[in-house]
């Protein structure tokens, strides 16, 4: 009897242990130095091609690249593109996508997990001399929660296979999201679903809103009948045609997915006095919202995966 009681508890205690481990939630701390470190001057505001962006790109790199299941779909996780700059008509050559993958655990299906990591280096000083557009909330807060998510997942496999890209030069008209699907891994009918991530880190009504559903209303069941934390509100809306800069249906990442007919989400806050400002600083950010606002991508995540196997 007494042999029959510890094998039960040590099932018991095995099973607490597997179960905790699909438990583990956001690591606020991990997350603010990712965007400390993402946002500050040292990187001279990630201009696509500049130091700054270089040494963005290594620490993204060090970082996926360390994680368990995490696997390259391109070479050494980097996908190098070109593009022709708008203003200048020159063609700007060895942009860098980074981009690392986690296997689906029943689906081959793909969800795209995606944020640009670019801002536009430095420019016209402020009335305080700053001319370093350090981009905290634009967009360092959504590549370090792409880091994090993706240090989640590759704990806690998906049901679906996640491709997580932190995309360059977005600043210059999409190019890194352009570049990516016109030269996806996989066929494109093969993605159930973008989201996208592009400024999560400051709301002073403490509200995140997510684009997408007017289109593709099934999201929108699904996200309903998640439960929120305290610390940050989900709205849905800036998708409805016909409503100028009030529609963000192509004002990031996703738009590129868009026009290719891929589903999207996509996850951001309003725009601040600070937006595309010097003043776009990491000491200007909403900790605790911050970290709520991730904490509910990443529950949205789990919920959709799960959800969207059914489909």
């Amino acid at each position: 009897m007494h042999s029959l009681q510890r094998k039960l508890g040590t099932i018991i205690l095995v099973l607490a242990a597997y179960v905790g481990s699909f438990a583990q939630e956001i690591d606020g701390n991990k997350l603010l130095r990712h965007l400390e470190y993402l946002s500050s001057d040292t990187l001279e505001g990630r201009k696509p091609l500049s130091k700054g962006s270089i040494m963005a790109q290594n620490y993204l790199l060090m970082e996926l690249s360390s994680l368990p299941l995490v696997a390259p779909l391109y070479p050494d996780f980097i996908q190098p593109f070109s593009f022709e700059d708008r203003r200048s008509k020159k063609m700007v050559f060895d942009a860098r996508n980074i981009v690392a993958f986690i296997p689906g655990s029943t689906s081959k299906k793909v969800i795209v997990v995606t944020a640009h990591y670019d801002h536009v280096g430095i420019g016209r000083p402020d009335s305080s001399g700053d001319s370093i557009y350090n981009g905290a909330d634009d967009n360092a807060s959504g590549t370090a929660a792409l880091l994090e998510l993706a240090a989640y997942f590759s704990k806690n496999r998906p049901q679906h296979g996640m491709l997580f890209a932190a995309l360059d030069a977005e600043e210059m008209g999409l190019q890194g999201a352009k570049a990516l699907v016109n030269d996806f891994p996989y066929p494109l009918e093969q993605i159930v679903l973008n989201v996208n991530m592009d400024m999560l880190s400051r709301s002073e009504a403490k509200e995140v809103f997510v684009s997408g559903t007017h289109y593709y209303p099934e999201f929108k069941s699904i996200l309903e009948k998640i439960p929120l934390g305290t610390g940050s509100t989900l709205r849905f809306g800036h998708d409805i045609p016909g409503t100028g800069a009030e529609d963000w249906t192509r004002s990031s990442d996703h738009g590129a997915f868009f026009e290719k007919k891929v589903p999207h989400l996509y996850f951001g806050v309003e725009d601040h006095v600070d937006y595309h400002q010097p003043s776009d600083s990491f000491e200007k950010i909403h900790p605790e919202f911050y970290k709520s606002t991730v904490e509910l991508i990443l529950k949205s995540l789990l919920a959709l995966d799960h959800q969207l196997l059914k489909k």
